[in-house]
């Protein structure tokens, strides 16, 4: 479609009533201040552009470039009338009638901005992009006057350029530009990480239906025609930038939460067993105060003997030594997928079958604490180096049930186990001697695979009125 199609009365029109407000407009000149009269500049540039683009003789001006100047006279029209109208009513006739035949140019399809209506928006970071350089001015003359700040391009790779250096909240593009045009541009803008949630208006004077389907199925989150409804521009400006707000604090609520994560994981993990960080990351009722029985392995291990050794060693070698063991246990624990309820002293409490239960909890706990009696040698060898005492554990190891949850008050809390098997097993580990694993019947009764187990007896222990059965374990059957 050329200009030869889009001539009808509304030419004539609009070349009349700019000649009548030339003259006006140079009456008024020295009254006028140094913006405004730029304006009326600008204004009267591009209706020189359209008549000698009208009288071309073969006519052979596209769509594109007539849109694109009919969007400069209306623009700059809307903003003289804005400022000039109601003090000057002669100029002010005049600009309705050149706005009325842009219009008219359009097919009478958008009605110009009659009434001065502006929409009420919070100030954007706004990117407008266009080849053109008096629409780039447009655009930004008419946003700033609404309180955003604009920065334009003239190409699609300065429009790449300003993504990368500045957080755009609302990015205009035209689509028929040399070199990297803006179909191009929508693409790699919806294709990247960290710009794709950023609003797309296209403004173009092309009405392709093709063009603006394929513009819409890209990404672009609104297509305006040229010249276009400064009004309707406002609203969906607007709403691009509530939406890029609304995303915005979501993402950086999502960063706050993976922060948090990070912190819960890095400080608690350092007490608590990844299945159960996971279990209060993963489950909100996982912070709720309660439990539930489970039927599980308890191990409990201590030095031998360390309150008189730590009384002979000055306070850092009793922290390197403690430190030392309590750190190589901790990782076979770990490994062996137990649950750490917590370190008292020298002693470790942990639990095989919470929060996570397995078929193999009682093998699980068993093979663990062969691999702490074996790590002992190493932690041994480290300590002789450094001219540390040798050390040596006991463990024990029973099985039952007991209740396992969030205990505590609501200001403080903690993972942990109650029950009467608690209680036995820490009778059992006060009777190991170092280097002892002694497990209760009921784990002996639990365990699946094949172990050496000696030494069966029965022991009697204070606080307890049953006998209890127990067999000290020396290793894996093979």
């Amino acid at each position: 479609m050329t200009s030869s199609d889009l001539m009808h009365e509304w030419s004539a029109t609009l070349l009349t009533e700019t000649a009548a407000l030339r003259t006006q407009l140079a009456q008024l000149n020295d009254e006028l201040s140094t913006e405004t009269q730029d304006d009326v500049q600008h204004l009267f540039e591009a209706t020189g552009r359209l008549e000698t683009m009208l009288n071309t003789a073969d006519r052979a001006a596209d769509t594109h470039d007539l849109m694109n100047v009919l969007a400069a006279v209306r623009g700059y029209a809307e903003m003289l009338r804005e400022d000039l109208g109601a003090p000057y009513p002669a100029i002010d006739g005049h600009l309705a009638n050149v706005l009325q035949s842009v219009s008219s140019a359009q097919g009478g399809g958008e009605q110009h901005n009659a009434n001065g209506r502006t929409i009420e928006s919070e100030p954007g970071f706004i990117l407008a992009v266009d080849d053109k350089q008096e629409n780039r001015e447009l655009v930004a003359r008419n946003l700033s006057r609404l309180g955003h700040f604009v920065v334009t391009a003239a190409s699609g790779e300065e429009a790449l350029s300003a993504l990368e250096q500045s957080d755009v909240d609302v990015v205009l593009l035209d689509l028929l530009m040399p070199g990297m045009n803006g179909h191009e541009v929508l693409q790699r803008i919806k294709s990247h990480p960290e710009w794709r949630a950023t609003p797309v208006i296209v403004i173009s004077g092309s009405q392709d239906m093709d063009g603006i389907i394929e513009c819409i199925e890209a990404g672009a989150d609104d297509y305006l025609f040229k010249p276009f409804n400064p009004v309707l521009l406002q609203a969906r400006i607007k709403a691009g930038i509530e939406r890029k707000r609304w995303h915005d604090r979501e993402e950086l609520y999502r960063q706050q939460l993976e922060r948090n994560e990070k912190f819960i994981r890095s400080t608690f993990g350092r007490y608590l067993s990844d299945e159960i960080v996971t279990d209060i990351l993963e489950r909100p009722e996982g912070l709720e105060l309660g439990g539930d029985l489970r039927r599980v392995s308890i191990m409990m291990s201590d030095i031998r003997g360390f309150t008189t050794l730590s009384e002979h060693l000055e306070p850092a070698q009793v922290v390197t030594l403690l430190n030392r063991y309590l750190g190589a246990m901790t990782d076979i624990i770990m490994a062996h997928n137990g649950t750490i309820d917590e370190f008292i002293g020298d002693a470790i409490l942990a639990v095989f079958g919470a929060p996570v239960k397995g078929d193999d909890d009682a093998d699980r706990a068993v093979r663990c604490a062969l691999a702490m009696q074996e790590s002992m040698r190493e932690i041994n060898l480290q300590n002789a180096a450094e001219g540390l005492p040798q050390i040596s554990s006991g463990i024990a190891i029973n099985t039952g049930d007991v209740i396992a949850g969030n205990i505590g008050s609501e200001r403080r809390s903690k993972y942990g186990f109650v029950g009467h098997p608690m209680n036995v097993t820490s009778r059992i580990e006060g009777v190991t001697a170092g280097g002892d694993i002694m497990i209760s019947d009921s784990t002996a009764q639990a365990l699946r695979g094949n172990y050496i187990l000696q030494g069966r007896r029965e022991i009697n222990v204070k606080g307890i009125d049953e006998t209890i059965l127990i067999h000290r374990v020396t290793g894996e059957a093979q």
